[in-house]
């Protein structure tokens, strides 16, 4: 603009000399205002009008006037005048003119004229124009005007390429900004003659959206190397919003200590300037780091902490935590958090409430969560497919099958809230139950109601079609699923499997073991002695007593606003490697991440076909081949594995799986550590599981059912009847209601030990609980009747022997 004033001024200087033609001037723009404003530039006369750069300047800037008037007027003065450009300042006008106006559209054939004018705008113009063609979401646009720019050989700053590397994330080609944003880095740098323009880095909100996109395409790799690189830029500092992103990037991959290093950084920085510091987004980042990596008790201590630091949890910190605790078994906190949060006033949307309700079927609380979705009706709240997925799922899962049918047939009758997903539950349970007939039914109703068949369901029928030994059923599942290519793809890959099995790749040596056991699996202390050192944290309390006096002090503020939190930051330390003791996200069987995990899906799926008939050796071959072709295993495939090993008492051989996957897929996830507990348990040591769940507990992991249930089994069956007890009482104390196998478990390992009182007591809290007894049970109570009448008749013996002993 002061280009444009400049211009003005130089220009119409000659006319301001004498007042009469400087009053002239002023009617000449009032009379062409009124004459543009009521019938636009067809009552002109050219001939009459003395053209000139001032004036056409000077009706641009009349507010009263439309910019589609202004717009008519300019293409007038070039029409009706051949001889007559437009300067430079000028179309710099017209275009500010259509831009925040909203007339984008009308720039490109401005940008031609300006081109036949044989002009050039400046480059805080063009910037102009690019952010508006990108706020009106028209990236291609803005792209072909960069374009325009180079071609005409515009002078621009760096600064302009900020709205390039935006339009381009925008457009979802982060490739290409990432490779704009080198191409910026390396004329940062200097030329090779030495010049250097290091102070024309791109700007925090262009390098803010190119780690946002980074982080969504899960480019971590990249996202680093933009990150040191940046780190490295004395003259670089990431604002608040950078911290944040940061911070939730390298919490969402595992790096905890990466993200407290940044939290103890931003803490500095507002000691120092004052103004700069952590806000709410930096609290409910590590928040929901904490909870990801498992620290959800970490995560509890720093929210109580936020309340009274100035900031007040919003919708978000109420919803991470609802989550986090549901994952973690939680259920106490999370009710009490969900009532915190409608209390202040906060909408409860759907996701929150599906949250808590999937929590509650995870803890077997069945009556609860049914209550509480009737709460949900009643609040208001419109469940989604999501909800009555959860809904049948948790029925299922808690044995309550015949009440998950009715809904899901009530729901495919209404013709609502049913999806893929609802079909795939019930295909799931229907072959569970070995009734693949109705499970192929439904598969062809899923394709007859446009709905995708996807890997999950086509993989539960493979496995069921396997354990019933119906491989020619194949060709019917190919009839169902007309649609798409996913089935012949998975046939195919099963053919070139079968032909790679026959024909392994030699890039083994013979005889080498598949997983080398590094010692011994009771080592399993060491071995999570040194992922918990790792993390800058100590596992066992009496090497915490111990370090602590070793540790020289570190100076803590005492007028923090969040000294938990700093606690946790002087204690982290990044690594390289994700090295944290356990994670709240479970592997999967099937990721669905496209086709660029066709692979190790497909080994997944084909893992649990041969490890469920038994065939632990042919597993371990696809384990070997698979591999050895470069295809990267997850946590499932391990675990697996690992499972197998464990069932069969291979110890040594699930001890070198367990360290593979440490020095590879770390960390391990709640199914690993129950494989460690099963494990130990079988080995028939008992003490060292428990010392295993203690040093989890004290990381801030958490115990599931199943961990519950496999630890109540190692302790009875290695006589520690008590503890088992004990057990009991804190796994119904942590909001988790024992299941069916709990309550057999523990009537079980008591009537072996004789404590038949204590196992009639269990039985009856089983019937009180409304927990219905499976076929299990009923062979465990045969055992009991035949112990109590065991017992009957040795009592009635001893009466017997007293009373001839007194005749």
């Amino acid at each position: 603009m002061r280009n444009g004033r400049t211009g003005l001024s130089s220009v119409s200087s000659p006319l301001l000399k004498s007042p009469s033609i400087h009053l002239g001037n002023i009617l000449l723009i009032a009379s062409l205002t009124k004459t543009l404003s009521e019938s636009g530039t067809r009552n002109l006369d050219p001939n009459s009008i003395p053209i000139s750069e001032p004036l056409v300047i000077q009706i641009l800037r009349k507010h009263s006037l439309e910019p589609s008037k202004k717009l008519d007027f300019f293409n007038w003065c070039r029409s009706v005048k051949p001889n007559f450009k437009h300067s430079a300042v000028t179309y710099s006008h017209i275009f500010r003119t259509l831009c925040r106006s909203g007339f984008v559209e009308e720039v490109p054939n401005l940008l031609f004229a300006m081109k036949e004018d044989g002009v050039l705008v400046d480059s805080d113009t063009f910037k102009f124009l690019l952010d508006a063609f990108i706020r009106s979401g028209k990236f291609d646009s803005a792209l072909e005007i960069l374009d325009f720019m180079e071609e005409l050989g515009a002078g621009l700053n760096l600064r302009v390429y900020d709205s390039v590397l935006v339009a381009l994330i925008r457009k979802d080609q982060v490739g290409l900004a990432l490779s704009l944003f080198f191409k910026l880095l390396e004329a940062c740098n200097g030329n090779d003659d030495g010049n250097s323009v290091d102070s024309s880095l791109p700007g925090s909100i262009a390098i803010n959206e190119l780690l946002v996109a980074l982080r969504k395409a899960h480019m971590r790799r990249e996202f680093k190397q933009v990150f040191d690189i940046l780190r490295e830029k004395r003259e670089f500092e990431f604002d608040t919003c950078g911290y944040n992103i940061c911070i939730h990037s390298f919490g969402c991959w595992g790096d905890l200590g990466a993200s407290l290093k940044l939290f103890k950084e931003m803490k500095e920085k507002e000691k120092s300037f004052g103004s700069f510091g952590p806000d709410l987004c930096t609290y409910n980042s590590l928040i929901d780091v904490l909870c990801l990596v498992g620290k959800v008790k970490d995560a509890l201590v720093v929210w109580e902490e936020l309340k009274v630091s100035g900031h007040e949890p919003d919708a978000f910190t109420y919803r991470i935590l609802i989550q986090g605790c549901s994952k973690s078994y939680r259920m106490d906190d999370a009710t009490k958090i969900f009532s915190e949060m409608q209390y202040n006033g906060f909408a409860m949307d759907t996701v929150v409430y599906n949250s808590l309700l999937n929590g509650l079927f995870k803890a077997r609380k069945v009556m609860e969560a049914c209550q509480f979705f009737e709460k949900m009706v009643q609040d208001g709240v419109r469940a989604s497919c999501w909800t009555y997925n959860i809904l049948i799922d948790g029925l299922f899962r808690n044995g309550r099958a015949e009440a998950a049918y009715t809904l899901f047939c009530d729901l495919k009758k209404k013709g609502q809230f049913v999806d893929g997903i609802t079909y795939s539950i019930v295909v799931l349970q229907l072959c569970r139950e070995g009734q693949l007939e109705g499970a192929l039914r439904l598969v062809e109703e899923m394709e007859a109601r446009g709905f995708i068949v996807d890997l999950v369901t086509i993989t539960s029928l493979l496995i069921g079609f396997h354990k019933q030994g119906r491989w020619d059923w194949t060709e019917r599942l190919m009839k169902h699923i007309r649609d798409g290519n996913l089935v012949p793809n998975v046939l195919k890959w099963k053919a070139n499997m079968e032909a790679s099995m026959k024909n392994p790749p030699k890039n083994r040596k013979d005889y080498t073991p598949l997983f080398p056991s590094k010692g011994d699996f009771r080592e399993i202390m060491n071995l999570l002695g040194s992922v918990g050192q790792a993390m800058g944290t100590n596992l066992d309390s009496e090497d915490c007593d111990e370090k602590d006096q070793e540790k020289p002090s570190i100076d803590t503020d005492q007028w923090s606003s969040s000294p938990y939190m700093d606690q946790l930051a002087n204690q982290g330390k990044s690594t390289e490697r994700s090295s944290q003791l356990f994670s709240l996200i479970r592997g999967q069987r099937v990721q669905e991440k496209g086709i660029g995990s066709f692979d190790v899906d497909m080994v997944n799926t084909f893992l649990s076909i041969f490890l469920a008939k038994g065939k632990l050796s042919l597993a371990c071959k696809l384990f070997e081949v698979f591999t050895d072709m470069g295809v990267d295993p997850v946590s499932y495939t391990y675990n697996s594995i690992m499972s197998s090993f464990v069932k069969k008492g291979y110890f040594n051989e699930a001890w070198g799986v367990l360290n593979e996957m440490d020095e590879k897929v770390c960390p391990a996830d709640i199914a690993t550590y129950n494989l460690i507990i099963q494990g130990l348990g079988k080995m028939g040591r008992a003490d060292i599981a428990s010392s295993v769940l203690d040093k989890l507990m004290k990381q801030g992991g958490y115990l599931d059912v199943v961990m519950y249930n496999t630890l109540v089994n190692a302790l009875g069956k290695a006589g520690r009847v008590d503890e088992a007890s004990k057990l009991f009482e804190q796994m119904r104390t942590s909001g988790i209601n024992p299941d069916v196998i709990t309550y057999n478990t523990l009537i079980e390992v008591h009537t072996k030990a004789g404590q038949l009182q204590d196992a009639y007591k269990f039985l009856k809290m089983m019937l009180d609980a409304g927990c219905s007894p499976n076929h299990v049970t009923d062979t465990i109570l045969d055992n009991l009747g035949k112990e109590i009448e065991k017992m009957r008749l040795q009592k009635a013996s001893m009466v017997r022997t007293d009373n001839g002993d007194e005749t």
